[in-house]
C-alpha cells in the first residue's frame, strides 16, 4: 500500500520535513530517518503531534487519546507537558492506545526522570509505534478506531 505525502501526514501528525522525506519508502525506514534528522527537524516531527491532555487537532488523535476529561489530571497533564517541554527540548510524545489519561500520568512522571539520550530514543519508538497502529486501520478499515 502506498501512501500519499498527505495520508502520511495523517500518521505522523502533521506534513513536516520529516514526512516529506519518509513518503518515498513510508514506515520501513521511519526510525533510521528520525534519528538522521537534524535536531530542528527532530524535534517538528515530534512537536506535529498533539500535547496530551489538549484538544487534539485531529479527529484520529482524539479518538486515540479517549475522551476522559478530569479537570485534575488535564492539569496534571499540562504541568507535566511543560516540565518535560522544558527538559528535553521537545513534545512528550506516547502510543496512548486508548489508555486512560490518568495512567499516561505515571508513563510521563517515569520519563521525566531519563536522559535526553533516553527519551530520544524513546520518543523514536513511540512516534513509529502510533503511525504502525494508524496504518494498520488505513489498511484495514473495519478496524475502526473505537
Amino acid at each position: 500500500m502506498k501512501l500519499t505525502v498527505d495520508e502520511l501526514a495523517r500518521l505522523f501528525g502533521g506534513r513536516t520535513r520529516f514526512v516529506e522525506r519518509l513518503a518515498q519508502d513510508p514506515l520501513r525506514h521511519a526510525r533510521e530517518v528520525l534519528r538522521a534528522l537534524p535536531d530542528e527537524e527532530f524535534r517538528e516531527a515530534l512537536n506535529a503531534h498533539p500535547r496530551i491532555g489538549e484538544r487534539p487537532a485531529s479527529a484520529i488523535a482524539a479518538a486515540e487519546q479517549g475522551a476522559e476529561n478530569d479537570p485534575s489530571v488535564l492539569a496534571e497533564l499540562s504541568r507535566l507537558n511543560s516540565a518535560y517541554e522544558a527538559k528535553f527540548g521537545f513534545r512528550f510524545v506516547v502510543f496512548v492506545n486508548r489508555r486512560p489519561r490518568t495512567q499516561i500520568v505515571s508513563v510521563l512522571w517515569a520519563r521525566l526522570e531519563r536522559t535526553r539520550g533516553q527519551e530520544v530514543a524513546t520518543a523514536i519508538d513511540e512516534l513509529v509505534a502510533i503511525a504502525e497502529d494508524r496504518y494498520r486501520q488505513l489498511a484495514s478499515p473495519e478496524t475502526g478506531n473505537e
